[in-house]
C-alpha cells in the first residue's frame, strides 16, 4: 500500500513537471510579438497579399525568412521552404506558393500534424486602397510563427515533440481554396500519414454579433465531424490550460453560414483528415481596407494562440495517433 502511495506521488509531480514545462514554451508566444509581426505583415508594403502579385511574393518572402532566422527546416520536397504551384484563376494563370515549414518528430517522425493559415488576402481594390487583412488572416499567419518558434525552443531544449509538426501557409485561399487544394492533391508527406489539420483564419476580433462583449471566447469549427477523440483532446487540453470559451455555434450542420466548408481545413476534411478550425467570427471590416492592425484584441490573440499550441502539443506527443470515428 506504502508502495503504490509513493508511485502516485510520484507521478503526480511528474504530470505536474510536464505541465510547467509545456506552459514555459506556451508562454514564449506573446502579445507583443504577435503585434510586432503583424504591424509588417499586413503593412501597405505587402499591398494587400492578392495572390501571385508582388505583395504576395514579399508576404513568401518574410515568411520564409522568418523561419530561416528561427532555425526551422523548411519542408521536404519545397524549394527552400516553397511549394510552387500555377492556378488558373478566372481563366488566367497565375504563378503561385504555398510556404511550408517542419519540425521533425522524434519518435513518430512519420506521422505529422498540419497547422495551417492562408497567407493571401484580397489586394488593391478600384479605389487603389490597400485591403491589408490584418485579421483575415493576418492573425493566423503571426500566431503560426509564434506556435513554431515556441515549438523550435522546445526541440533546441531536448523536448521537441514526438510526431512532426508541419506549418503550412497556404496562398490563394481567397481565390477559392486553392493553395490547400493543391497541397492536399499534392502533399509533401502522405495523407494518411497526417494525423490532423489544425487551420487559423482569423482569431484576432470579437465578433459583434455575440450576445456578450466578453472577448474570452473562441469559434471552434470541425472538431467533431471526424474524430470524436480530437473533439475530447481539445475540450480537455483547453480546460487545463486556457479555459476559454469554445464556441460550437457554427459548427452546427444548419448554420447559413456554412464556415465549415469556407477554409482550408475543408480540403483536409475532404481528404479524411480529422480538422480544427480556430476562428473569431467576421465584422465590419471584413473584407475592406479598414482591417488594420490597430483593431486586433492582442492579449486576447495570445490566448488562442497558446490554445492552438497546447493542442498541437497533445497531438504531438500523446501515446497514440488519434482515431476516426
Amino acid at each position: 500500500m506504502r508502495l503504490t502511495i509513493i508511485l502516485l506521488f510520484i507521478a503526480k509531480i511528474s504530470i505536474s513537471q510536464e505541465s510547467n514545462i509545456v506552459s514555459d514554451y506556451a508562454n514564449t508566444i506573446t502579445a507583443k510579438e504577435l503585434m510586432e509581426n503583424l504591424y509588417v505583415y499586413s503593412s501597405d508594403y505587402f499591398q494587400g497579399r492578392e495572390t501571385g502579385t508582388i505583395g504576395q511574393k514579399r508576404a513568401v518572402d518574410f515568411l520564409q525568412n522568418f523561419y530561416i532566422t528561427a532555425g526551422i527546416n523548411r519542408a521536404d520536397r519545397t524549394q527552400n521552404y516553397l511549394q510552387p504551384m500555377t492556378l488558373n484563376i478566372k481563366g488566367k494563370k497565375v504563378e503561385t506558393e504555398n510556404v511550408a515549414a517542419i519540425i521533425k518528430g522524434s519518435k513518430y517522425p512519420d506521422q505529422h500534424i498540419v497547422i495551417s493559415a492562408h497567407l493571401d488576402h484580397i489586394g488593391i481594390d478600384n479605389n487603389g486602397e490597400i485591403n491589408n487583412g490584418a485579421d483575415d488572416d493576418g492573425t493566423g499567419n503571426v500566431a503560426l510563427l509564434e506556435i513554431a518558434e515556441a515549438f523550435k525552443k522546445a526541440e533546441n531544449e531536448g523536448n521537441g515533440p514526438k510526431r512532426s509538426l508541419v506549418f503550412l501557409h497556404v496562398t490563394g485561399e481567397e481565390k477559392g481554396l486553392l493553395g490547400s487544394k493543391y497541397y492536399t492533391e499534392n502533399p509533401l508527406y502522405p495523407i494518411e500519414n497526417t494525423v490532423a489539420n489544425l487551420n487559423i483564419d482569423m482569431i484576432g476580433r470579437i465578433n459583434p454579433k455575440r450576445e456578450t462583449a466578453d472577448p474570452n471566447y473562441i469559434y471552434l469549427i470541425g472538431a467533431d465531424k471526424l474524430s470524436q477523440e480530437l473533439h475530447d483532446i481539445s475540450e480537455v487540453t483547453n480546460d487545463k490550460y486556457i479555459q476559454l470559451e469554445l464556441d460550437y455555434t457554427y459548427n452546427n450542420e444548419k448554420d447559413p453560414n456554412r464556415f465549415y466548408y469556407r477554409s482550408d481545413h475543408y480540403n483536409f476534411a475532404k481528404k479524411n483528415i480529422p480538422v480544427i478550425f480556430y476562428f473569431s467570427g467576421t465584422h465590419e471590416d471584413y473584407h475592406k481596407p479598414t482591417d488594420t492592425p490597430d483593431k486586433i484584441n492582442y492579449s486576447i490573440l495570445e490566448k488562442r494562440t497558446k490554445l492552438i499550441f497546447y493542442t498541437a502539443w497533445e497531438l504531438a506527443n500523446r501515446k497514440n495517433r488519434i482515431k476516426l470515428n
